[in-house]
């Protein structure tokens, strides 16, 4: 797929190792990620999960195996995976397909790094983000009375969806929405091939459960179609514990807040390993360096993942705000990395945004901080020609000098690697 024709001039005369002027269409360049210079299949990953997984092999960590919930409560506390995270999907949209519906629907958990997803009667899935690779894709065989911890394996089964077009042809996450049937098929969908902050919330929730005081006067959650020769097409509101038994989740809720934020880092995510592949690829066309043709690529990459970190495109909030979950707030905010004077990039506004310092928090996962430095560096550029407050780029034109202020003085005191020149 082409990419916009991108016409740029930019002056950068505060970093003058850097190139001066670039004007110049770029194409995207492809990525084989099976093939080298990646070779997914042969990589050894080093996420969140495998190094669990060493840990339980030599005993070091144990799971509880005496039902499935405890099962899953016992591996969602080794990950540090908080149970307030948990969504609720009905749509039939995962390799277990044939169990989820509205009747039983498919329960997912996540922190910064790590996605895990839970079918009762079902397997345990899981998506965890290698700091190079990306998207890394495992599964628990059925919990077995007295069988101890199930056999796990890698999936190479979800390609078709995890690194197909909604992803740019690299392994990534995926939310969809559609309007499910009662046997989890879908009959309607609302987006296609995007994720992110930036989709309107009218076009997102279908085929989930969405519950807590969202605002929300129209939306697509909650909902299953059907269609008959006599009726035609039909909608049913479909509530949370209506058709299904909610005591087989850990939790009753499929908080609003947490699917916002779920979104944010999905779409963070697939845009930071996109460039990554990417980078990979141009770095080992040119052996080792980057040849000057890519480098209106590496401009509009860096312009792109500029953009999303600084909420740019952020999708607007009903006008009453909304209110999250206190508990996966809580749970959210443990790790939270503030300021002498106590602000930090997880403070949560609520009212006409998510987050009260519009950049985002993912700058201090692995994900981000392997990316190849002259891409970071880019991007931090980038990031401080929209946050100055003179002669600041337009496109960030969304911030307020104070908060422009609060969040450079967030970065400069909290994240590592930040560029010496920063200000």
């Amino acid at each position: 797929m082409h990419r916009r024709i991108c016409h740029m001039t930019v002056r950068l005369a505060c970093l003058p190792f850097l190139f001066l002027y670039v004007s110049a269409s770029a194409l995207e360049t492809r990525v084989a990620f099976k093939e080298a210079p990646h070779k997914y299949l042969e990589y050894k990953p080093d996420d969140r999960f495998a190094r669990l997984q060493k840990q339980i092999e030599k005993s070091e960590v144990k799971l509880d195996t005496t039902d499935d919930k405890a099962f899953l409560a016992s591996l969602l506390k080794a990950l540090d995976i908080p149970e307030s995270s948990q969504l609720l999907v009905f749509s039939a949209s995962s390799l277990q397909s044939e169990i989820i519906n509205p009747r039983n629907p498919r329960a997912l958990y996540f922190n910064e790094d790590t996605y895990i997803g839970y079918v009762p009667g079902g397997k345990v899935e899981i998506i965890a983000m290698d700091p190079e690779m990306g998207a890394m894709f495992y599964i628990f065989e059925r919990l077995r009375p007295g069988g101890g911890v199930p056999p796990m394996m890698r999936s190479d089964k979800c390609f078709n969806c995890h690194a197909g077009n909604a992803t740019r042809r690299v392994p990534g996450l995926i939310a969809e929405s559609l309007l499910p049937m009662l046997s989890g098929a879908s009959l309607e969908t609302y987006r296609r091939d995007e994720q992110g902050h930036q989709i309107p919330l009218e076009k997102r929730f279908g085929g989930w459960h969405l519950t807590g005081k969202h605002h929300l006067k129209e939306n697509l959650a909650n909902v299953m179609g059907s269609t008959s020769a006599s009726r035609g097409f039909q909608k049913t509101p479909v509530e949370p514990g209506k058709m299904s038994d909610l005591g087989l989740h850990l939790r009753p809720t499929s908080d609003i807040l947490p699917h916002l934020v779920h979104e944010h880092q999905i779409g963070f995510e697939n845009r930071v390993f996109h460039a990554a592949y990417v980078m990979r690829q141009l770095l080992a066309d040119g052996r080792g360096s980057l040849p000057m043709s890519a480098k209106p690529e590496l401009e509009e990459l860096a312009e792109e993942l500029a953009r999303y970190i600084l909420f740019v495109d952020e999708a607007k909030l009903p006008r009453e705000g909304i209110e999250g979950d206190p508990d996966f707030i809580r749970d959210f905010q443990r790790n939270k990395k503030p300021v002498t004077a106590g602000p930090s990039l997880k403070d949560f506004d609520l009212k006409t945004r998510i987050f009260k310092y519009r950049c985002s928090y993912m700058l201090y996962t692995d994900s981000w901080q392997k990316l190849p430095a002259m891409l970071r560096e880019r991007v931090y550029f980038k990031m401080a020609e929209g946050l100055r407050e003179q002669n600041a780029n337009p496109a960030y034109a969304h911030l307020p000098s104070e908060e422009k202020r609060a969040i450079r003085v967030i970065l400069k005191e909290t994240l590592p690697g930040l560029p010496s020149w920063w200000r």
